[in-house]
């Protein structure tokens, strides 16, 4: 589904991510540990296409085409979506306008949005005034309409409380399981400093980025219980 190839990205002309090798299978879930500044986002970002993440040297390929020139609007056309961090306030676009779009009239916003009890947000403008995890649902929600066949995850339970966590987790475990358009499960790649994701899906294979490097690759539990043994500077020097 996706493979990363040798990749260096550079902003503003400062080497971020040095040489990132990483393979996600058709229907396989990853998780991408790291400490805050890793790299992680910028990984992310990278793969979605944003601009001034410049691509120096190596390849993105998604379903077995290089995808490294290709703007925003055509990865996602190819079956890419994101949940970002920090969402930005959409003004004048109603969150009801955009499940409409990204569902392609497929679904009903009022089903989708009961799921992550958003009924009374369809109507707002996207993010404006929410909570964090409002924001975060209203980030699940386009993402599920939109259903696509590689979900990027940017720190789920962040900025989460707990009461949130448990739906939140329930709706991104959910959304890897269930294809709406084709009924199978999706690839994933979801970014955590915490790891609490865990406690609320079952991932396939676990990556450490740090200082924009691959360190680390194994079985997802048990780097995280390695990670809480030792923390993060024992797998950067760590090789697996």
């Amino acid at each position: 589904m996706l493979y990363i190839k040798n990749l260096h990205v550079e902003i503003s002309g400062k080497e971020i991510l040095k040489g990132i090798n990483l393979e996600i299978k058709e229907r396989e879930t990853c998780i991408l540990f790291g400490i805050n500044g890793g790299g992680k986002t910028s990984l992310l970002l990278t793969i979605m296409g944003f601009s001034g993440y410049n691509i120096t040297k190596g390849e993105i390929i998604f379903k077995e085409k290089v995808i490294n020139d290709l703007p925003i609007n055509e990865r996602v056309g190819m079956g890419i979506g994101i949940s970002l961090q920090r969402p930005p306030v959409v003004r004048g676009v109603k969150t009801r306008q955009m499940i409409e779009i990204a569902s392609k009239g497929l679904a009903s916003c009022e089903e989708l949005a009961g799921q992550l009890n958003l009924l009374d947000f369809l109507d707002r403008d996207i993010n404006l005034n929410f909570s964090g995890g409002e924001m975060k649902r209203s980030e699940l929600l386009q993402l599920i309409a939109q259903s696509p066949d590689l979900v990027l995850l940017d720190e789920p339970e962040s900025g989460v409380d707990l009461e949130n966590m448990a739906l939140v987790g329930k709706i991104c475990n959910n959304l890897l399981e269930k294809h709406l358009h084709r009924k199978r499960k999706k690839s994933g790649l979801i970014i955590t400093h915490t790891g609490y994701i865990l406690d609320y899906l079952e991932a396939d294979k676990g990556y450490v980025l740090a200082n924009g490097r691959i360190s680390c690759m194994g079985n997802p539990r048990e780097i995280l219980e390695d990670i809480r043994k030792r923390g993060y500077e024992e797998c950067m020097v760590c090789k697996r």
